[in-house]
């Protein structure tokens, strides 16, 4: 819970010193501007605010690995509610207005996590998972949308290490095998979820792996 308190804090404070003209920017994200970005992420804090406030009676179905659906297909930025985030985005019309409302959420968000049990079972997606393991997906959520955020912003702060390095090991018990010790924990999770493609260097290196790539998490 303290690894999603330090994620969640540092990409909130990322967003807080973006200048109007980054908002503008290409994110990471295929399809989607900073702007848009922004707007995903003050969905993202509404349904964490939903998820922790809808208890479960049954087993959990999935935990902080099981959670995600792992396709090789990344998003191209056509689905319908990609493109209703755009239009969402666009409606704010100024960047101050998304930094309010995430604040605003984002900080509801950050305060209700820190108030769950982390043995609580809850629902979502039609499954079950413990508060624990739905705060860790949030770890992985936080962290890689973090690097979409900065994706073309040099100057802008990066995620905590540690996100990045629970993030990696997240990602290799996802993939069933470790990523190169070459490889930093960022260029492990730019690479392995299809963030960048890589070098012929690094296919080298990632030998059979390659052929599985990317994770693309859903």
């Amino acid at each position: 819970m303290d690894l999603f308190s330090r994620s969640w804090t540092a990409l909130r404070s990322a967003v807080a010193e973006l200048s109007d003209e980054d908002f503008a920017q290409p994110s990471g994200c295929a399809g989607w501007l900073v702007r848009d970005l922004v707007c995903h992420l003050i969905i993202d804090a509404q349904d964490v605010l939903i998820t922790l406030v809808t208890p479960a009676e049954t087993e959990p179905t999935r935990d902080a690995v099981t959670y995600w659906e792992v396709s090789q297909s990344p998003p191209t930025g056509d689905d319908p509610l990609d493109a209703l985030t755009v239009r969402l985005a666009a409606a704010y019309e100024e960047p101050r207005l998304l930094k309010f409302h995430l604040d605003d959420v984002g900080s509801a968000a950050g305060r209700a996590a820190e108030l769950a049990d982390p043995a609580l079972r809850v629902g979502t997606r039609d499954e079950v998972i413990t508060v624990g393991d739905y705060l860790s997906v949030y770890v992985m959520e936080w962290t890689l949308h973090h690097l979409d955020l900065i994706a073309h912003l040099p100057d802008a702060a990066e995620p905590p290490p540690e996100g990045l390095a629970r993030c990696r090991e997240m990602l290799e018990e996802i993939a069933g095998a470790a990523f190169p010790a070459s490889f930093s924990d960022r260029d492990a999770l730019l690479v392995g979820t299809g963030r960048r493609v890589p070098t012929d260097a690094e296919q080298a290196e990632l030998g059979e792996l390659v052929g599985k790539l990317p994770f693309v998490l859903g």
